[in-house]
């Protein structure tokens, strides 16, 4: 199917008279974004469903599309009003209770790192995890368990690795030695800080 035939399959069978070629064209390209009704419609003229148009699921609304729920039913199991939620959607932050997280994250069956996206503490996680390969981890267990419902021993142990992890890249970056040797340790560190959330989840990642 062409874009043609797409749009107007969406304009004649899905009441969405805006889509045109172009439109669609957009979305293949990744230039545009489909909301979460044209994802159903475009889904429904491409005879597939929403989720397997998405990829990998980033965002609360698209893991709701993933696992083919309308926004109703995900409400209803969490204990909110429809539009709170929606509005939570919108925000892509969902700032529920800690109840309401865990029958979220139960509803749309999330892994343990999309959870935390998705209840908007990744970039805390992030700052969290920054300090403590910086300084001394064992002040960080505490924080980071308040973010990410691991159990302390596993903490201890991802966060002491990251810690080493980090301070041997920065020793070894520095040993090169020659007059780049600080340009190549701050480029390294900053590498590893920018990724820091991804490292976590790597060592994390057996126990989650």
């Amino acid at each position: 199917m062409g874009p043609e035939h797409v749009a107007h399959g969406m304009r004649v069978s899905y009441g969405l008279p805006y889509v045109t070629p172009d439109l669609v064209t957009a979305w293949e390209r990744g230039i545009a974004s489909p909301s979460g009704p044209e994802l159903t419609a475009l889904a429904g003229v491409l005879w597939c469903a929403p989720g397997e148009l998405i990829g990998r699921p980033r965002t609360l609304r698209e893991h709701r599309i993933a696992r083919g729920l309308p926004p109703e039913d995900v409400a209803r199991a969490v204990g909110l009003e429809l539009s709170r939620y929606l509005r939570m959607e919108d925000r892509d932050d969902f700032s529920g209770t800690e109840r309401q997280s865990a029958a979220l994250a139960g509803v749309l069956e999330l892994s343990l790192p999309d959870f935390v996206a998705v209840t908007g503490r990744e970039g805390r996680l992030a700052e969290l995890l920054r300090s403590a390969v910086d300084t001394r981890w064992q002040a960080y267990v505490r924080p980071v368990g308040k973010v990410v419902p691991l159990e302390r021993h596993v903490l201890e142990k991802v966060l002491q690795e990251l810690h080493q992890d980090y301070q041997g890249q920065m020793v070894a970056s520095l040993s090169w030695g020659g007059n780049g040797a600080a340009d190549q340790a701050g480029d390294a560190g900053r590498d590893f800080l920018e990724r820091i959330v991804e490292r976590f989840w790597a060592k994390a990642g057996p126990y989650g």
